[in-house]
């Protein structure tokens, strides 16, 4: 079975000649320029596409696929999740994580107490920031930064963070 990443959401149509609105999950939007097709997931029915041409508008990534040539073609995409194949990601560099790894890590500070489990990352302006659901109780929020992630270990599924005063 094929791994695929979340690479953004179709949200809307652009113009009448089949363009595609995408709001990216990606950090670099630039990438979508050495992609040369996409799958779009539609309630877990998965399509491949030839990307025919990417251009970008305001915090928009707007594509044009091979066979979507007009606004009621684009309408039907809207709504989907757009992805790519494992192999067609770039590698990550030092201290850079596939986001999908995070998820269900286990959280421990510094000193050893675990906090819990990892269940969700929100995307700010500024940085990203690790929603920790406690085995116990509220959730914590941890901002993604180098003063509180102190390492992230992927084989063993377990984040070592220092929480900053009041964190909890």
């Amino acid at each position: 079975m094929e791994k695929y990443f979340v690479v953004g959401d179709i949200v809307n149509t652009q113009g009448i000649k089949g363009e595609l609105r995408l709001m990216p999950a990606v950090d670099d939007i630039k990438r979508f320029k050495l992609l040369k097709k996409i799958y779009i997931d539609r309630k877990g029915s998965i399509t491949e596409y030839e990307i025919e041409g990417v251009r970008f508008h305001k915090q928009f990534v707007l594509l044009k696929l091979k066979g979507i040539d007009d606004m009621t073609a684009a309408e039907r995409l809207k709504g989907t999740t757009a992805k790519i194949t494992e192999d067609m990601a770039l590698p990550c560099e030092e201290d850079e994580y596939y986001i999908r790894d995070l998820y269900d890590m286990e959280v421990v500070t510094d000193e050893g107490e675990r906090l819990g489990i990892l269940k969700d990352v929100i995307f700010t302006g500024a940085n990203d920031v690790y929603e920790v659901q406690p085995h116990e109780g509220k959730s914590i929020l941890i901002p993604a930064i180098k003063d509180c992630i102190l390492n992230v270990d992927i084989e063993n599924k377990i984040m070592t963070v220092r929480l900053l005063e009041g964190l909890r």
